[in-house]
């Protein structure tokens, strides 16, 4: 009888939070109305329109390696379980073919779908809600006049049940995702409020180079909070700092270097690797002359977080490698595997092979792009069509993880660098977490 009770009291309970839920939902939503409609959008396209998909770089995330453009099927990782990008293409039954203007404007900048139900904040729309009425306009004459029909099913997200309701993200909209879009600064030129705009809004870079909150949201969306774009670790790698920091950030990055990087994947400082490649892949590289200077100017102006000193070239393990590599731990296997394409002195071979020397992915305290790019390297840059001419090797088989967090630590630390050792056992968890064989996706993103 008491188990009866208690089964009872739960339902009840149950019953009673979720009907409180959807009550509080409805009343959340209805604070977003779309001010778009469909005579705002005209019936052709227009060369523009393809851009902003390209600025807001919906393809990375709404494809997948051999299926057809924006019919979705992306496993992404969460903290509740995986989800799968979905369906954005005009197909009537399975994309977005029924939405009209206002609808797709509430998915896009509120993260509302056509039936009501909230959508993961994997789908950035705390940075989307930023842009322009035009851009909307433009974004979705391009999906909807455009981008051919594919007729191909969602797939179903792997999210327990009990977990899967979708009302509590409207409380985390509240408290999370801002409701207005890009105003511009009237102390700064039009230059730079171009590129804030790009930087907080489509091109939505704080996704993955802002820190995160207890709640998973991002810490700040704008240049107004030191953490915006202060760097954090996301799908095993670490995306760095795009603020000021001298050794760890864009500090000793003129305004061409980022340019250069941006529209090739690579400049005299480093290369693009992770999630970075299908930005330049998908999107920067695409970009005009205009936006990539924007982008730079106002990336040069963001402050550092924190004190730090430029690193002072020391040529002395140059010497020390030409002469005898082995009397350090790591030199020898530098010497064997490495110095090929990074240089005695590590300078690189600019800019397609990147020096280490004052490299911040070197030199950050989180040396999680380093250990993840020598054990499996990264997918290849494909700049405009064009693939780069050189690709990091995978060290996968060829390094136990003693000798990785060896040589790690040695490119850390020589050359001026002064960076902490890496572990052999940090070498051995990453080395599990992005095992190949393996299906499992890590955060928001495959690997």
């Amino acid at each position: 009888m008491r188990s009866v009770v208690s089964r009872a009291v739960l339902l009840c309970a149950v019953t009673l939070l979720c009907a409180g839920g959807i009550l509080a939902c409805l009343v959340l939503v209805s604070e977003h109305k779309s001010t778009l409609r469909d005579s705002a959008s005209d019936s052709s396209s227009r060369d523009g329109d393809e851009y902003l998909a390209r600025a807001a770089d919906c393809v990375a995330c709404h494809s997948i390696p051999g299926g057809k453009g924006f019919a979705g099927g992306l496993k992404m990782g969460t903290p509740l379980g995986a989800i799968y990008s979905t369906n954005i293409t005009p197909d009537p039954e399975t994309g977005i073919g029924k939405y009209s203007l206002a609808d797709f404007d509430l998915a896009v900048r509120y993260g509302i779908a056509k039936d009501g139900h909230h959508l993961y904040p994997a789908m950035p729309y705390p940075s989307y809600v930023k842009l322009a009425d035009a851009d909307v306009v433009a974004l979705y004459r391009f999906f909807t006049k455009q981008v051919p029909p594919v007729h191909q099913a969602n797939l179903k997200n792997e999210i327990p049940a009990l977990l899967s309701f979708r009302w509590p993200v409207a409380f985390w909209n509240f408290f999370f995702a801002p409701s207005a879009s890009y105003v511009a600064k009237s102390d700064h030129d039009a230059l730079w409020n171009r590129g804030a705009y790009l930087v907080q809004g489509p091109g939505h870079c704080g996704a993955c180079h802002t820190p995160r909150g207890i709640g998973m949201q991002e810490k700040a969306l704008d240049d107004s909070s030191a953490n915006f774009l202060a760097g954090t670790e996301i799908d095993a790698w670490y995306a760095p700092s795009l603020r000021g920091d001298m050794r760890t950030g864009l500090g000793t990055w003129s305004t061409k270097d980022i340019g250069e990087f941006l529209e090739h994947g690579h400049n005299r400082v480093g290369s693009a690797f992770g999630s970075m490649t299908d930005v330049i892949n998908n999107s920067t590289s695409y970009f005009s002359d205009s936006d990539i200077q924007a982008i730079a100017v106002y990336l040069t102006s963001l402050p550092a977080t924190a004190a730090q000193q430029a690193v002072a070239y020391d040529n002395a393990t140059a010497d020390t490698l030409r002469n005898s590599p082995t009397t350090q731990p790591g030199a020898a296997i530098y010497a064997s595997d490495c110095a090929s394409c990074h240089g005695y002195d590590a300078k690189g071979f600019t800019s397609y092979m990147p020096a280490l020397a004052g490299n911040p992915v070197v030199l950050d305290e989180n040396p999680s792009s380093l250990i993840n790019v020598v054990l499996n390297s990264s997918v290849p840059l494909v700049a405009k069509g064009t693939p780069d001419a050189y690709r990091m090797p995978q060290f996968r088989q060829q390094l136990s993880d003693q000798d990785a967090a060896d040589v790690i630590t040695f490119m850390r630390n020589r050359w001026g660098n002064q960076a902490p050792a890496v572990t052999a056992t940090q070498v051995a968890r990453l080395r599990k977490t992005t095992n190949p064989t393996s299906d499992q996706v890590i955060f928001l993103k495959m690997r």
